[in-house]
């Protein structure tokens, strides 16, 4: 009898486990449901704001088109005077505000020119902002700015800042958007999955390489993959190219592990492809 009860007890015990994992997976899989819902409302919110912007940048060059064909072919800036310049200057800066203020660009105008505020973000997650000074009074300038010394800055400013202001900015943007999504991915890898990473993550300032190994299992086996992401589009946070490999030794299957590793990090943020695989076994 007593026997008999011992094996009750283990069984009910063995149940209640049972029914505590389900709840704990079905909670988990809840809170999975709510975040994919808020993202997808994020990033139709993001499409929504795009749009708003496009129009007004549509408008914005209606404008400046419609001023130029109303001041005629005799309107040569050469012909006005410096304060004049200047309050064209201004005014045009201040249209141009309105526009990139739906894209995570704030500014305000200043006794020199504009400071511009580049907030940064990467699926809906807030990672920081960047501000940039810019002298106006006769050719546009980089007065100041906190901008990382590894982005391209001077460029970027060589190739647009006098010729398309709105371009500079919008390049600018997207590289810093860009790079601060790649640190989020790495920390979030490390963060998450530091158990399967084996050893150091390497990169680079610009995050725009990594790289990395982890543990695979087979047959009871554990083998080493490494990882080599390199992002050659600054503007992009998932990598232009992938290269995942494993060990001589390692079963054939594994080489298929490999191949199938190596399109999710082409196609998901890297944290992403960890979990997706890491779910599936």
């Amino acid at each position: 009898m007593e026997e008999g009860k011992v094996y009750a007890s283990d069984v009910f015990a063995h149940l209640e486990m049972l029914e505590m994992r389900d709840h704990e997976a079905a909670l988990k899989e809840e809170e999975e449901l709510l975040q994919e819902e808020k993202l997808a409302r994020l990033k139709a919110r993001v499409k929504e704001l795009r749009l708003q912007r496009d129009e007004l940048r549509a408008k914005l060059d209606l404008q400046e088109k419609r001023q130029l064909e109303k001041e005629g072919p005799a309107s040569d800036p050469a012909q006005f005077s410096p304060r004049a310049v200047l309050q064209w200057k201004i005014k045009s800066l201040q249209a141009m505000l309105q526009v990139f203020y739906l894209t995570g660009i704030g500014a305000k105008l200043t006794r020199r020119g504009v400071c511009f505020c580049i907030s940064t973000a990467y699926e809906g997650t807030y990672l920081g902002s960047y501000y940039l000074d810019l002298l106006t009074k006769s050719e546009v300038k980089i007065y100041r700015h906190s901008v990382p010394a590894f982005i391209p800055l001077k460029q970027i400013a060589e190739q647009y800042l006098q010729t398309d202001i709105r371009r500079f900015l919008s390049v600018l943007s997207d590289q810093l958007n860009a790079y601060a999504g790649r640190r989020y991915q790495a920390d979030q890898l490390q963060e998450h999955f530091s158990d399967q990473i084996k050893g150091t993550l390497q990169r680079n300032s610009l995050y725009n390489l990594l790289v990395f190994n982890y543990n695979v299992s087979s047959k009871s086996k554990t083998f080493p993959f490494n990882v080599r992401l390199l992002y050659g589009d600054l503007c992009c946070s998932l990598p232009t190219e992938v290269i995942v490999s494993c060990r001589l030794d390692a079963p054939a299957s594994l080489t298929e592990t490999a191949a199938a590793h190596s399109d999710l990090f082409r196609r998901m943020p890297l944290h992403k492809a960890f979990r997706s695989f890491s779910s599936t076994g």
